[in-house]
């Protein structure tokens, strides 16, 4: 084999041996069969941290630890969005820690909106149980395309990770819908209470030239969200 040939060769084996490297750096799968977390290791005499979580004794771990108990209950929609999130993530089920998977449940009252949000560590899969939702997600920059779609009892809709997405219900009743999401702690960044509502607010220089309005209708916009 000729000099150049060997080179190439160990060019490429070593860019895939890289790539499989950052790869596994990025989110390793579990090495155990399990890592129920825990807040307070010294109570349990543990020093195993996994994904931001201490590890409870396996020895310790009971049935309760992978169970949570009344998803069949509606949240209250009396609130500005006419919408409850009741989110089943790894604060909720500790036996979630390290599987990647968390679970959503999606009340809106007529004409309810779950507003426009991300999820920075997670993808969504949407299935809607009652009622007909308006849903859509916008691309990133430069072509911010949006997808739409209007959703019925039994239809299913995905939000890929990290996009802008929204539901809201377009029925004259109630809708209920579950969404699965592909990590343990998704995250959620309402768009408005994130720009609006930063703690303390972005400079009114900022937004008046991103959104190129006048300051008091920024003004405005940020005391909805004080």
């Amino acid at each position: 084999m000729k000099l150049g040939a060997v080179v190439c060769s160990s060019s490429i084996f070593l860019f895939i041996l890289h790539a499989t490297i950052c790869a596994w750096g990025y989110d390793p799968s579990p090495l155990q069969d399990f890592c129920v977390a825990i807040d307070d290791p010294d109570h349990y005499n543990s020093a195993v941290f996994v994904n931001g979580k201490f590890c409870k004794d396996p020895k310790l771990v009971k049935a309760e630890d992978f169970l949570f108990q009344g998803l069949n209950i509606p949240g209250s929609t009396n609130n500005r969005q006419n919408s409850n999130v009741t989110l089943v993530n790894v604060d909720r089920i500790p036996g979630l820690n390290t599987l990647g998977i968390s679970l959503a449940r999606i009340d809106y009252a007529p004409y309810g909106l779950n507003p426009p949000h991300t999820h920075p560590r997670g993808t969504e899969i949407l299935v809607v149980v009652e009622g007909s939702l308006l849903v859509g997600f916008v691309t990133s920059n430069p072509d911010n395309k949006l997808f739409t779609k209007v959703l019925y009892k039994g239809d299913v809709f995905v939000f890929p990770i990290g996009l802008i997405h929204f539901q809201f219900n377009v029925g004259h009743g109630p809708a209920l819908a579950f969404a699965g999401l592909s990590s343990q702690n998704p995250g959620t960044i309402t768009i408005a209470n994130a720009v609006f509502g930063s703690k303390p607010p972005i400079s009114l220089d900022v937004l008046t030239k991103a959104f190129q309005v006048d300051e008091k209708v920024i003004e405005a916009l940020q005391m909805q969200f004080e």
